[in-house]
C-alpha cells in the first residue's frame, strides 16, 4: 500500500507526521514524502525533513494525505501541484487532508459541491472552491476524507486505518502512540475557545 505525503514549503509539520505515526503502521505500508523537487523541505520554522521523491516520480497512490500549513495558502495557485493533486486522485482509494491541505484539494477543484472541513481560520477560503464547511474534527465524503486543525489528522489517520485494516488494528496503533488527549484546557475550537484567547491570536 502506498501512502503518498506530498510536503512544500512551510508545511505544518504535525499536519504530515501526525498521520504519517499512524499509517506507517498499517500492513504493507509504504510511506513516500514527496516535494517538486528532492532535497530538504522547510515548514517554516525549525525542522527541515529530507524529501528523496519528485512529485514527477510518482503516478499513483492507494492513499494520498495532503497536509496544510502556510505553504498551502501560497500554493493554492501553483497549477503543476494542483495537476499532480488531480492525477494522483484520479488513481487513489482514498484522498485526504489535514488543516489547510483542504484549500489544495478545493484549488484542484475536489471538493467542490461536497461537505469538508478545515482550520477554523480558513472557512471562507475553502468554502470559496465550492465546498460546504462543517466544523466535525473529520468528515468522510465517499472516498476524500478532510480533517480540521493540526491534530485532528491523528483522528483522521485512526478513521482511515480503521477502514482499511479494522477497528482492531487501529485501536492497536491508537495504543502504540498513546493517543489518549486529556488537554489541560477546554480551548481546542472556536466555540469552546475563551474571548481572551481569540483577542491573543488578533493581536499577533
Amino acid at each position: 500500500m502506498r501512502i503518498v505525503i506530498p510536503l512544500f514549503d512551510a508545511f505544518t509539520s504535525l499536519d504530515a507526521i501526525g498521520p504519517y505515526e499512524v499509517l506507517k503502521m498499517l500492513p504493507d505500508a509504504e510511506v513516500v514524502f514527496a516535494a517538486q523537487r528532492p532535497g530538504p523541505v522547510p515548514d517554516g520554522a525549525a525542522l527541515t525533513v529530507a524529501v528523496d521523491a519528485a512529485l514527477t516520480d510518482l503516478d499513483s497512490a492507494d492513499v494520498l494525505v495532503v497536509p496544510g500549513g502556510r505553504g498551502a495558502r501560497q500554493n493554492v495557485a501553483n497549477e503543476e501541484l494542483l495537476a499532480w493533486l488531480r492525477r494522483i486522485h484520479a488513481t487513489t482509494t482514498w484522498t485526504t487532508s489535514v488543516c489547510t491541505g483542504s484549500l489544495l484539494l478545493g484549488a484542484a477543484g475536489l471538493l467542490d459541491g461536497l461537505e469538508a472541513t478545515t482550520h477554523w481560520s480558513a472557512v471562507r477560503e475553502l468554502e470559496s472552491y465550492g465546498a460546504t464547511y462543517t466544523p466535525r474534527r473529520v468528515v468522510e465524503q465517499g472516498r476524500i476524507i478532510t480533517s480540521a486543525g493540526v491534530s485532528s489528522g491523528i483522528d483522521m489517520a485512526l478513521r482511515l486505518a480503521e477502514l482499511i485494516a479494522g477497528r482492531t488494528a487501529a485501536e492497536a496503533f491508537q495504543l502504540v502512540i498513546e493517543y489518549d488527549p486529556q488537554p489541560p484546557f477546554d480551548s481546542g475550537s472556536v466555540a469552546k475557545a475563551s474571548q481572551g484567547a481569540k483577542d491573543y491570536l488578533a493581536s499577533r
